[in-house]
Parts: C-alpha cells; sequence; structure tokens
C-alpha cells in the first residue's frame, strides 16, 4: 500500500498525496499552494496526478503544478472536458501512475457528474465525490439509478478496501445516517470516534468500507432497517436498491442539508 497522507485545501476538502520511492503522485489537486507548500517541505518531486472528475475544487489547481512540473502525466475521466488531461481513462482501464508502483483499475463511477472515475488498487480507492464517509456525493449530472449503481461497483470491493473521499463531511453525515438508522450501534459508535477525531484535529478519513457497509445509509439501500425507513419517508413501500437510495438521498437534500 502507498503512503498517503492528506494536504487540506479550501474549507473542507483534502488533496491526497501518495508518497513513493521514485517521488510523488496527488489526487485530485483543486489548489495547487498547499500542495507545492507540502512538497517543498517534504524535499518531494511531483510526478503525476490522479484527477476524479471537473469540479474546480479538483482540478482548479493543476495548471499551476503543471507550470512547476511540466510534462507530468495527468490521469482523469475520458468522459469530462478537462483540457488539462494528459491521459483519458474509462471502466477497466489499469494505470501504474508515474512515482508510483502501484497499478490502479479505474472504476466508472457516475452519478455526482456524469464522467467520475475512481481509482482502485493495493487496497486503497481514491473515490473524490461519489462516496463519503457516512455519506455520498449529490447527483449534479447524474440519476439516482447511476448513482446507486456507482456505488455497487463500490459496495462489491474488498470490505478491508481503505476508502479515501475527497471531503471532510463525516460528522454532518453522520447526523442525517442517525435520522435513518437511529439504534445502529456501529453508527453510534463511529459517532463518538470521530467526533474524538476531531476535536483532536485529525481527519476522520479514510474510513474502511467495512465500516461503510455497517454505517452508511446510502450504501444500505437493500437492509431492512433502511428500506423501512425510506419507506416513510416517502409515505408508500419501496424494494430496496435504486428505490431506496433515490428515496434516501431526496430525505438528505430536502430535509437536512
Amino acid at each position: 500500500m502507498p503512503d498517503i497522507v492528506p494536504i487540506p485545501a479550501f474549507t473542507d476538502n483534502y488533496i491526497w498525496l501518495a508518497r513513493g520511492d521514485e517521488g510523488a503522485v496527488v489526487v485530485d489537486p483543486g489548489d495547487a499552494d498547499p500542495v507545492l507548500e507540502r512538497l517543498d517541505r517534504e524535499g518531494l518531486e511531483l510526478r503525476s496526478i490522479l484527477v476524479t472528475h471537473h469540479h474546480g475544487d479538483h482540478v482548479g489547481g493543476i495548471p499551476a503544478l503543471l507550470r512547476r512540473f511540466p510534462g507530468i502525466p495527468v490521469y482523469g475521466p475520458a468522459g469530462e472536458a478537462i483540457p488539462t488531461l494528459t491521459h483519458r481513462l474509462g471502466h477497466g482501464d489499469r494505470v501504474v501512475p508515474a512515482g508510483l508502483d502501484t497499478e490502479f483499475e479505474v472504476l466508472d463511477v457516475p452519478g455526482h457528474t456524469a464522467g467520475h472515475i475512481a481509482y482502485y488498487g493495493d487496497g486503497v480507492l481514491f473515490c473524490g465525490d461519489t462516496l463519503f464517509a457516512c455519506g455520498c456525493g449529490r447527483l449534479f449530472e447524474g440519476t439516482p439509478q447511476q448513482m446507486a449503481a456507482s456505488l455497487g461497483r463500490i459496495r462489491a470491493l474488498p470490505p478491508q478496501t481503505r476508502v479515501y473521499c475527497a471531503h471532510e463531511y463525516t460528522l454532518v453525515n453522520i447526523g442525517f445516517a442517525k435520522w435513518v438508522e437511529p439504534h445502529n450501534a456501529h453508527l453510534l459508535a463511529r459517532e463518538q470516534v470521530d467526533a474524538a477525531a476531531r476535536r483532536a484535529g485529525r481527519p476522520t478519513v479514510p474510513s474502511t468500507l467495512e465500516l461503510e457497509l455497517r454505517t452508511n445509509p446510502f450504501l444500505r439501500y437493500d437492509d431492512p432497517a433502511v428500506i423501512a425507513a425510506a419507506s416513510r419517508y416517502a409515505g408508500h413501500d419501496l424494494n430496496g436498491g435504486a428505490e431506496v437510495f433515490a428515496a434516501v438521498r431526496r430525505w438528505k437534500d430536502r430535509e437536512y442539508d
């Protein structure tokens, strides 16, 4: 597993820095300044960039990084208009980013944006804004059916997978998850751990897929308790899958955020 550390950016973003024997890789660098400061502080050379989707808080720092490190490869989604990309990737592609010896498989995970991708390799998932700790991204460009299918691809990964999402939204997400499953013991225990981490100034991510499967209502769309809660909110019986996911996402959008 590569050595991965967070670089805080903006209000609640994390840019992920993966350190290898031959340099460093950054994931979703929305801002160049904190990346350059970290690289200079550690004496690291940036060797490549991974991008999950086109939003400015994920790609805005790329031009400045390329001015400092010209010619490095920039990997990203083939289905999105990101002019700085040098390598356009889609589902099933495999890539070994310059600077690391880890091979990543590309997963198409549309929903938050139409062409969003994720990178999975060596027990690590860089999922951008598709999956958050105890939450998931808003559906800006995709449908509930697309997002449910995307989350299904992530659910199929090994439970020990470490999930590196791009925002510190965990405690807010837990607050909503408690509306859906107020008696989920795993969720209540998670709240205590993650609240303590934030009080100590530590990030709550990465999480593990196993923890998400126990606590994240957007991944638990086939759990009887989540189905029952979503059905109560919708006012009629739901059958699981995309129907339940759509109701839970609508619930959070309208009532909580």
